[in-house]
Protein backbone atom coordinates (compact mmCIF):
# COMPACT_ATOMS: atom_id res chain seq x y z
CA UNK A 1 0.00 0.00 0.00
CA UNK A 2 1.12 3.53 -0.77
CA UNK A 3 -0.09 6.03 1.81
CA UNK A 4 -0.37 9.71 0.87
CA UNK A 5 0.01 11.44 4.23
CA UNK A 6 -0.75 15.12 4.77
CA UNK A 7 1.56 16.97 7.16
CA UNK A 8 1.05 20.21 9.13
CA UNK A 9 1.42 23.52 7.28
CA UNK A 10 2.73 25.24 10.38
CA UNK A 11 1.10 24.10 13.60
CA UNK A 12 2.33 20.65 14.62
CA UNK A 13 -0.84 20.10 16.62
CA UNK A 14 -2.67 19.68 13.32
CA UNK A 15 -0.96 16.32 12.71
CA UNK A 16 -3.61 13.63 13.14
CA UNK A 17 -3.32 10.44 15.20
CA UNK A 18 -4.01 8.43 12.06
CA UNK A 19 -1.19 10.16 10.18
CA UNK A 20 1.28 9.49 13.00
CA UNK A 21 0.18 5.86 13.28
CA UNK A 22 0.49 5.36 9.52
CA UNK A 23 4.06 6.71 9.44
CA UNK A 24 4.97 4.48 12.38
CA UNK A 25 3.76 1.38 10.54
CA UNK A 26 5.22 1.79 7.03
CA UNK A 27 8.64 0.46 6.11
CA UNK A 28 9.97 3.75 4.78
CA UNK A 29 8.84 7.30 4.00
CA UNK A 30 9.30 9.28 0.81
CA UNK A 31 9.83 12.99 1.39
CA UNK A 32 10.96 16.15 -0.40
CA UNK A 33 13.67 17.24 2.05
CA UNK A 34 14.94 14.69 4.57
CA UNK A 35 16.18 17.43 6.91
CA UNK A 36 12.74 19.04 7.20
CA UNK A 37 10.93 15.73 7.49
CA UNK A 38 13.36 14.40 10.09
CA UNK A 39 12.43 17.29 12.40
CA UNK A 40 8.76 16.38 12.06
CA UNK A 41 9.36 12.69 12.69
CA UNK A 42 11.63 13.34 15.66
CA UNK A 43 8.97 15.55 17.24
CA UNK A 44 6.53 12.63 17.18
CA UNK A 45 9.12 9.93 17.98
CA UNK A 46 8.75 8.26 14.60
CA UNK A 47 11.89 6.28 13.77
CA UNK A 48 11.60 5.39 10.11
CA UNK A 49 13.89 5.48 7.11
CA UNK A 50 13.49 8.61 5.01
CA UNK A 51 14.04 8.45 1.25
CA UNK A 52 14.49 11.68 -0.67
CA UNK A 53 11.80 12.01 -3.34
CA UNK A 54 11.53 15.36 -5.12
CA UNK A 55 10.83 16.66 -8.61
CA UNK A 56 14.42 16.04 -9.72
CA UNK A 57 14.51 12.41 -8.57
CA UNK A 58 10.97 11.10 -8.82
CA UNK A 59 11.39 9.60 -12.30
CA UNK A 60 14.63 7.78 -11.57
CA UNK A 61 13.32 6.34 -8.28
CA UNK A 62 9.89 5.39 -9.57
CA UNK A 63 10.71 1.84 -10.72
CA UNK A 64 12.32 0.77 -7.45
CA UNK A 65 9.46 2.17 -5.37
CA UNK A 66 6.85 0.40 -7.48
CA UNK A 67 8.87 -2.80 -7.20
CA UNK A 68 8.80 -2.53 -3.40
CA UNK A 69 5.07 -1.84 -3.36
CA UNK A 70 4.31 -4.80 -5.62
CA UNK A 71 6.41 -6.95 -3.29
CA UNK A 72 4.07 -6.04 -0.43
CA UNK A 73 6.05 -3.27 1.27
CA UNK A 74 4.04 -0.39 2.75
CA UNK A 75 5.39 3.05 1.81
CA UNK A 76 4.29 6.56 2.79
CA UNK A 77 4.67 9.77 0.80
CA UNK A 78 4.78 13.13 2.59
CA UNK A 79 5.60 16.70 1.52
CA UNK A 80 7.48 19.38 3.44
CA UNK A 81 4.13 20.85 4.47
CA UNK A 82 0.51 20.15 3.64
CA UNK A 83 -1.08 17.66 1.29
CA UNK A 84 1.31 15.84 -1.11
CA UNK A 85 0.84 16.20 -4.88
CA UNK A 86 -0.69 19.71 -4.56
CA UNK A 87 2.07 21.59 -6.43
CA UNK A 88 4.42 18.89 -5.08
CA UNK A 89 5.89 15.63 -6.46
CA UNK A 90 3.93 12.39 -6.35
CA UNK A 91 1.44 12.43 -9.19
CA UNK A 92 3.41 10.09 -11.44
CA UNK A 93 3.89 7.72 -8.50
CA UNK A 94 0.16 7.53 -7.78
CA UNK A 95 -0.59 7.07 -11.48
CA UNK A 96 1.99 4.29 -11.73
CA UNK A 97 0.46 2.59 -8.67
CA UNK A 98 -2.93 2.54 -10.35
CA UNK A 99 -1.41 1.16 -13.54
CA UNK A 100 0.35 -1.63 -11.63
CA UNK A 101 -2.55 -2.60 -9.39
CA UNK A 102 -1.02 -1.13 -6.22
CA UNK A 103 -3.49 0.17 -3.65
CA UNK A 104 -3.27 3.85 -2.65
CA UNK A 105 -4.77 5.44 0.45
CA UNK A 106 -4.84 9.15 1.33
CA UNK A 107 -4.57 10.24 4.97
CA UNK A 108 -6.25 13.67 5.03
CA UNK A 109 -4.92 16.69 6.83
CA UNK A 110 -3.90 20.30 6.37
CA UNK A 111 -4.11 21.89 2.92
CA UNK A 112 -3.25 25.55 2.37
CA UNK A 113 -5.63 25.82 -0.60
CA UNK A 114 -8.68 24.78 1.41
CA UNK A 115 -7.66 26.80 4.47
CA UNK A 116 -7.29 29.98 2.42
CA UNK A 117 -10.65 29.48 0.74
CA UNK A 118 -12.63 29.06 3.95
CA UNK A 119 -10.94 32.14 5.40
CA UNK A 120 -11.56 34.31 2.33
CA UNK A 121 -15.35 34.76 2.70
CA UNK A 122 -15.62 34.46 -1.11
CA UNK A 123 -18.01 32.12 -2.92
CA UNK A 124 -17.09 28.47 -2.44
CA UNK A 125 -19.68 26.94 -4.77
CA UNK A 126 -16.75 26.28 -7.08
CA UNK A 127 -13.10 27.28 -7.20
CA UNK A 128 -10.01 26.90 -9.34
CA UNK A 129 -6.57 26.17 -7.93
CA UNK A 130 -4.08 27.87 -10.25
CA UNK A 131 -0.86 26.78 -8.55
CA UNK A 132 2.30 28.84 -8.23
CA UNK A 133 2.53 32.05 -10.22
CA UNK A 134 5.43 31.66 -12.69
CA UNK A 135 8.39 34.01 -12.66
CA UNK A 136 8.08 34.83 -16.36
CA UNK A 137 5.17 35.64 -18.70
CA UNK A 138 2.80 36.34 -15.83
CA UNK A 139 0.24 38.20 -17.92
CA UNK A 140 -0.07 35.21 -20.25
CA UNK A 141 -0.51 32.92 -17.24
CA UNK A 142 -3.21 35.12 -15.67
CA UNK A 143 -4.99 35.50 -19.00
CA UNK A 144 -5.82 31.77 -18.89
CA UNK A 145 -8.03 32.44 -15.85
CA UNK A 146 -9.36 35.87 -16.81
CA UNK A 147 -12.87 34.70 -17.70
CA UNK A 148 -13.25 32.03 -15.00
CA UNK A 149 -16.26 32.83 -12.82
CA UNK A 150 -14.93 30.56 -10.06
CA UNK A 151 -12.94 31.78 -7.06
CA UNK A 152 -9.23 31.60 -7.93
CA UNK A 153 -6.43 30.43 -5.62
CA UNK A 154 -2.74 31.16 -6.24
CA UNK A 155 0.45 30.30 -4.39
CA UNK A 156 2.67 33.40 -4.18
CA UNK A 157 6.02 34.18 -2.59
CA UNK A 158 7.09 37.12 -0.44
CA UNK A 159 9.41 38.44 -3.15
CA UNK A 160 7.01 38.17 -6.07
CA UNK A 161 3.55 38.90 -4.67
CA UNK A 162 3.62 42.73 -5.20
CA UNK A 163 4.41 42.20 -8.87
CA UNK A 164 1.92 39.32 -9.08
CA UNK A 165 -0.88 41.54 -7.79
CA UNK A 166 0.07 44.35 -10.17
CA UNK A 167 -0.03 41.98 -13.14
CA UNK A 168 -3.34 40.51 -11.96
CA UNK A 169 -4.86 43.98 -11.82
CA UNK A 170 -3.70 44.59 -15.40
CA UNK A 171 -5.34 41.36 -16.62
CA UNK A 172 -8.31 40.87 -14.27
CA UNK A 173 -9.27 44.44 -13.48
CA UNK A 174 -10.05 45.64 -9.96
CA UNK A 175 -11.38 42.56 -8.14
CA UNK A 176 -11.68 41.69 -4.48
CA UNK A 177 -8.78 39.65 -3.17
CA UNK A 178 -7.62 38.01 0.03
CA UNK A 179 -3.99 37.39 1.02
CA UNK A 180 -3.33 35.03 3.90
CA UNK A 181 0.11 34.34 5.33
CA UNK A 182 1.58 32.11 8.01
CA UNK A 183 -1.57 29.99 8.23
CA UNK A 184 -1.99 28.00 11.46
CA UNK A 185 1.08 29.74 12.95
CA UNK A 186 1.34 32.31 15.74
CA UNK A 187 1.42 35.31 13.41
CA UNK A 188 -1.29 34.21 10.98
CA UNK A 189 -2.70 37.19 9.11
CA UNK A 190 -5.42 37.64 6.51
CA UNK A 191 -5.88 40.81 4.48
CA UNK A 192 -8.89 41.67 2.30
CA UNK A 193 -8.08 44.23 -0.38
CA UNK A 194 -8.66 45.32 -3.97
CA UNK A 195 -6.17 44.37 -6.67
CA UNK A 196 -5.68 48.08 -7.34
CA UNK A 197 -4.28 48.57 -3.83
CA UNK A 198 -0.61 48.29 -2.90
CA UNK A 199 0.24 46.04 0.03
CA UNK A 200 3.27 46.54 2.29
CA UNK A 201 6.19 44.07 2.18
CA UNK A 202 5.46 40.83 4.05
CA UNK A 203 7.24 37.67 5.09
CA UNK A 204 6.15 34.07 5.40
CA UNK A 205 4.23 31.51 3.38
CA UNK A 206 1.40 33.11 1.40
CA UNK A 207 -1.73 32.16 -0.50
CA UNK A 208 -3.71 34.63 -2.61
CA UNK A 209 -7.44 34.19 -3.24
CA UNK A 210 -9.15 36.27 -5.94
CA UNK A 211 -12.84 36.56 -6.77
CA UNK A 212 -13.88 35.13 -10.10
CA UNK A 213 -15.04 37.11 -13.11
CA UNK A 214 -18.57 38.45 -13.29
CA UNK A 215 -20.06 36.75 -16.32
CA UNK A 216 -22.89 38.65 -17.98
CA UNK A 217 -25.02 36.02 -19.68
CA UNK A 218 -27.67 36.79 -22.27
CA UNK A 219 -30.26 34.18 -21.36
CA UNK A 220 -32.08 34.80 -24.61
CA UNK A 221 -29.22 33.01 -26.34
CA UNK A 222 -30.17 29.86 -24.43
CA UNK A 223 -32.87 27.37 -25.23
CA UNK A 224 -35.72 27.13 -22.71
CA UNK A 225 -34.25 23.91 -21.41
CA UNK A 226 -30.73 25.39 -21.08
CA UNK A 227 -32.20 28.45 -19.38
CA UNK A 228 -34.02 26.25 -16.85
CA UNK A 229 -30.94 24.08 -16.22
CA UNK A 230 -28.89 27.22 -15.54
CA UNK A 231 -31.01 28.05 -12.50
CA UNK A 232 -31.50 24.49 -11.32
CA UNK A 233 -27.73 23.97 -11.31
CA UNK A 234 -27.31 27.16 -9.29
CA UNK A 235 -29.32 25.62 -6.44
CA UNK A 236 -32.80 27.00 -7.11
CA UNK A 237 -35.82 24.80 -6.44
CA UNK A 238 -37.75 23.59 -9.47
CA UNK A 239 -40.64 25.97 -8.89
CA UNK A 240 -38.35 28.97 -8.31
CA UNK A 241 -36.48 28.19 -11.52
CA UNK A 242 -39.70 27.71 -13.51
CA UNK A 243 -41.12 31.06 -12.35
CA UNK A 244 -37.88 32.91 -13.08
CA UNK A 245 -37.45 31.44 -16.56
CA UNK A 246 -41.08 32.08 -17.45
CA UNK A 247 -40.83 35.71 -16.34
CA UNK A 248 -37.54 36.36 -18.15
CA UNK A 249 -38.77 34.77 -21.39
CA UNK A 250 -42.28 36.20 -21.22
CA UNK A 251 -43.97 32.82 -21.53
CA UNK A 252 -46.50 30.89 -19.44
CA UNK A 253 -45.18 29.02 -16.42
CA UNK A 254 -46.90 25.85 -17.60
CA UNK A 255 -44.86 25.90 -20.81
CA UNK A 256 -41.65 25.84 -18.79
CA UNK A 257 -43.00 23.43 -16.18
CA UNK A 258 -43.73 20.91 -18.94
CA UNK A 259 -39.98 20.56 -19.45
CA UNK A 260 -39.75 18.91 -16.04
CA UNK A 261 -42.07 16.10 -17.11
CA UNK A 262 -39.55 14.63 -19.52
CA UNK A 263 -37.64 11.69 -18.06
CA UNK A 264 -34.51 12.68 -19.92
CA UNK A 265 -34.50 16.06 -18.20
CA UNK A 266 -34.90 14.47 -14.79
CA UNK A 267 -32.03 12.03 -15.42
CA UNK A 268 -29.49 14.55 -16.77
Amino acid sequence: MLYIVSTPIGNLKDFSFRAIQTLQNVQYILCEDTRISRKLLDHFDISKKLVSYHKFSENEKLASIIEDLIAGIDVALISDAGTPLISDPGNILVRSCRENGVSVSAIPGACAVINSLVLSSFSLESFTFCGFVPKQKKEKFFDRFKNFDTTLVFYVTKNSFPDDIEKMFTVFGDRNAFLVREMTKMFEEGIHFKLSEQLPPMKGEMVLVVEGAEISLNVCDLSEREHLMLYLNSGMSKMEAVKKVAKERGVAKNDIYMLLSFDKFEND
